[in-house]
């Protein structure tokens, strides 16, 4: 997941991302890592915070436009 390069591409801490998302920083850590994976409504709060589609945010896509 590209979580980690967009977090600092925007120089947010984890923290401010999990406080921002309604998370703990433990949790963003473990995105960060590939500990563990974030469920569907984390994939979308996520994308959104960012501004990308969930498919570049998963690295299936190189374009992080969001196409409807």
């Amino acid at each position: 997941m590209r979580l980690k390069e967009l977090r600092k591409k925007r120089h947010i801490t984890q923290l401010k991302l999990a406080m921002d998302l309604g998370l703990n920083q433990n949790s963003v850590s473990r995105y960060e890592t590939g500990e563990h994976e974030a469920d569907y409504k984390t994939l979308i709060a996520i994308a959104d915070y960012f501004n990308v589609s969930i498919d570049y945010l998963l690295e299936r896509t190189d374009d992080p436009r969001i196409t409807r």
